[in-house]
């Protein structure tokens, strides 16, 4: 594994609080490979790799478990879609029985029942409408936009901009709304965007040719009752202040969630932290075995949860943008 492959798998390790199990996970990478059939690992088959190392860790797996339970197991996204043939056939093909446990039945989307590509999955695609992009980003991101900060409403869309929301429009959507809420970040460095500066820090930011900002960190106080922090700063030697939201703080009035019933095929749990991308299913709706239920995301890691039992939904206890742990409760169902 190349230094970058090895420093983005730890940082998002640690997002997905497995920072203390990072042996683990370094062994969990040796084992997916194996599983996955001794792939070539590049960009993005590396990030298969990883996502399903994480996996395993995340879910106390071991490689034989993978293999007994993994027709019941909700793999990431990016492993589904690699053993789909997304990303192109391995030379040494699929590993089976692996894969078609994995895939169980499982269909494309936007495709007749099709289960996998057979061949080069470009080979698929329709030609890309690249000017009607560019249109769609214009209307939602570019000069015409309303209701956005200065800092995106009126820049131009690049041709860049239109290639990156074609390869990753979910990515490019993200990027976009953190740019319109906080502006551009790419003057920050890297260590300062990702941990902030330390206080009696100094940093230097060129926001364009001749106009250079000097800022140091003053200090910064404790968070107050409700979780907001004071922050004392020079801006080219003037004293500023500027009160923060800590949203990294819990709220005293939130409950803990529900954990999913040990050994109750009917209580959905959550196979890793994340955030709740979307619901599929509502109080009353019947399901099958295999029946998508909810997407969560988490460090670009998707993962749709599905039925593991034919059913019919009793509750739904989680919504669209909710923070959640490995193992809370996401809904029950009551089996036919």
């Amino acid at each position: 594994m190349s230094f970058l492959k090895y420093t983005n798998l730890l940082f998002q390790s640690s997002q997905l609080g497995l920072t203390g199990q990072w042996s683990k996970v370094k062994k969990a990478y040796a084992t997916a490979n194996d599983l996955l059939g001794d792939i070539i690992k590049v960009t993005p088959s590396s990030k298969v790799t990883g996502d399903l190392a994480q996996f395993i860790v995340a879910n106390d797996l071991s490689k034989e478990e993978v293999l007994e339970k993994a027709d019941t197991l909700d793999f990431p996204k990016s492993v589904i879609e690699y053993m789909q043939g997304f990303i192109g056939i391995p030379p040494f093909g699929f590993p089976e029985p692996l894969r078609s446990k994995v895939l169980k039945g499982q269909t494309i989307e936007g495709t007749d029942g099709l289960v996998s590509f057979e061949g080069r999955p470009g080979a698929e695609l329709s030609p890309f409408d690249f000017s009607n992009e560019r249109k769609k980003l214009e209307e939602k991101w570019g000069d015409d936009s309303g209701g956005l900060s200065g800092s995106v409403k009126g820049q131009k869309i690049r041709d860049v901009d239109v290639l990156s929301s074609a390869l990753y429009p979910a990515v490019f959507d993200d990027f976009m709304a953190h740019k319109a809420k906080y502006g551009a970040c790419n003057i920050l460095g890297t260590r300062t965007f990702l941990t902030g500066m330390e206080v009696g820090e100094d940093i230097e930011i060129s926001l364009e040719p001749g106009k250079q900002l000097m800022i140091r960190l003053v200090a910064r106080s404790e968070p107050n009752q409700d979780g907001f922090v004071t922050i004392q700063f020079e801006l080219n030697g003037t004293p500023r202040s500027v009160s923060v939201k800590d949203k990294t703080l819990g709220s005293d009035t939130t409950t803990e969630r529900p954990k999913a019933l040990h050994g109750v095929e009917g209580s959905i749990g959550a196979p890793m932290p994340g955030v709740v991308l979307e619901t599929k299913v509502k109080k009353g709706d019947a399901v099958d075995v295999g029946s998508p239920l909810v997407s969560l995301s988490a460090m670009k890691m998707e993962t749709m949860v599905s039925s593991p039992i034919k059913g019919t939904v009793d509750r739904v206890v989680v919504t669209a943008g909710e923070e959640i742990a490995g193992g809370d409760l996401l809904l029950d169902i009551t089996e036919d």
